[in-house]
């Protein structure tokens, strides 16, 4: 069935959704490992006790598990993790449901390491049945990554290890900034879509996304123009509020030059990813948006809505 959003899960995203932080760092919730030990399972594949099994895969499914526990293990100055009397997997997952935020962060990037490259390497070997495989790797890492987003927790996993989210320039200097500037009174619209888009990504709905922030885009130009008292077609679009903004002076025209690039850079940006993908019908075929666009999209806006509503801040 993939990844499904229980009646909770969303009654939960509802009522968060107006908050003012989209990542936190420091708290991996009980179910969040839960999912991370049904990942481990599927991906890793079973651990066999020594002399109950006979085939390659068996053998090769145990050496995953105790490359994971070892490491930790040695790592943390530990004998073993968990109980003495558990078996090697088991004390893989009590030492991740036990674990402080930093420890199981650090058991989830080793195990998804061992997944991405140890894994992926053997498996071309291996009968992935014949040890419980039954999740490739591309697929588990990309499962452990929606968890992570569908929990608000800011990590991901690429090219071997964690990483924070807000690590990343674009997150740190736009959108955090953007979310506080609109939470602001005359900004509650765009507001609103601005963390509606971030939802939307956060469980996969890429062209929700991009369309949702377009619209906060939008609206947030149309809330200065409100607020400026400036007459504008409670309908327009991105180019013709842009063009509002300059001819009223938001934009200096001293760099109008750079900032008409700022416009085409949205025109050939946010407008076209929305009006080509999600806009105005998918035809026949359902089309998916890539992720990096729609993370492209949110960025975007989210650095041209700090500039618009700095800019107003200081216009005479």
């Amino acid at each position: 069935m993939g990844n499904y959003e229980t009646f909770s899960k969303r009654k939960k995203r509802l009522a968060n959704a107006g908050k003012t932080e989209i990542y936190q760092y420091e708290d991996l919730p009980d179910t969040f490992r839960v999912q991370v030990v049904y990942i481990w399972r599927d991906a890793l594949g079973r651990f066999y006790i020594p002399g109950d099994y006979s085939s390659v895969a068996a053998a090769a499914s145990n050496i995953f598990w105790e490359t994971i526990h070892d490491t930790i293990a040695k790592e943390t100055g530990l004998f073993y993790l968990g109980k003495v009397e558990q078996s090697i997997d088991a004390r893989c997952v009590h030492y991740l449901q036990s674990a402080s935020t930093e420890g199981a962060l650090d058991i989830i990037e080793l195990s998804f390491r061992v997944i991405d490259r140890f894994v992926r390497k053997k498996l071309p070997d291996l009968y992935p049945q014949g040890c419980g495989i039954c999740l490739l790797p591309d697929a588990a890492i990309e499962d452990l990554n929606h968890r992570f987003k569908e929990h608000g927790i800011g990590y991901q996993y690429g090219n071997g290890i964690l990483f924070q989210i807000d690590s990343q320039f674009l997150h740190a200097e736009a959108v955090k900034p953007a979310l506080t500037l609109l939470n602001t009174k005359g900004f509650e619209g765009p507001a609103q879509e601005f963390m509606d888009a971030f939802d939307h990504f956060r469980h996969g709905k890429n062209k929700e996304a991009a369309d949702a922030a377009l619209k906060s885009f939008e609206s947030t130009m149309k809330a200065i123009c409100a607020k400026r008292k400036w007459t504008y077609d409670s309908k327009a679009t991105a180019k013709p509020l842009l063009d509002i903004l300059i001819t009223k002076g938001l934009i200096p025209i001293s760099m109008e030059s750079h900032f008409t690039g700022l416009r085409v850079a949205m025109e050939s940006g946010l407008p076209t990813i929305r009006n080509t993908s999600s806009g105005h019908g998918q035809g026949p075929v359902p089309r998916e948006l890539p992720e990096h666009f729609a993370a492209y999209a949110l960025h975007l806006l989210a650095a041209n809505i700090v500039f618009l509503i700095e800019a107003e801040k200081v216009l005479k």
